[in-house]
């Protein structure tokens, strides 16, 4: 099971109220509403996003990491390595 199992509903009913959001601004585009009435949307989308993104985060530390961490050896150190590389990909969107 994935970190994420216990927020598997939670996760993916935040994703479809994500797509939502995009489906709505891409209608906006459609519909030539005011520029920065479609930036907020994508703006809005984009904090949904990443609140998603730390949920997801926060389960892969606390299972993945922390089960490998019990482990040890290069299981431990992998998991550690890839935290550390979404994080860094989190830090810079």
């Amino acid at each position: 099971m994935h970190g994420y199992g216990e927020d598997k509903a939670k996760v993916v009913a935040r994703l479809r109220r994500i797509e939502g959001q995009i489906r709505a601004v891409t209608q906006m585009v459609e519909d030539d509403r005011y520029c920065i009435d479609v930036l907020t949307q994508i703006s809005a989308a984009n904090s949904a996003l990443k609140s998603v993104a730390l949920l997801l985060l926060d389960d892969h530390l606390n299972h993945c990491v922390r089960q490998a961490s019990a482990e040890g050896g290069d299981v431990a150190d992998e998991k550690l390595r890839e935290a550390s590389a979404a994080i860094a990909r989190l830090v810079k969107s």
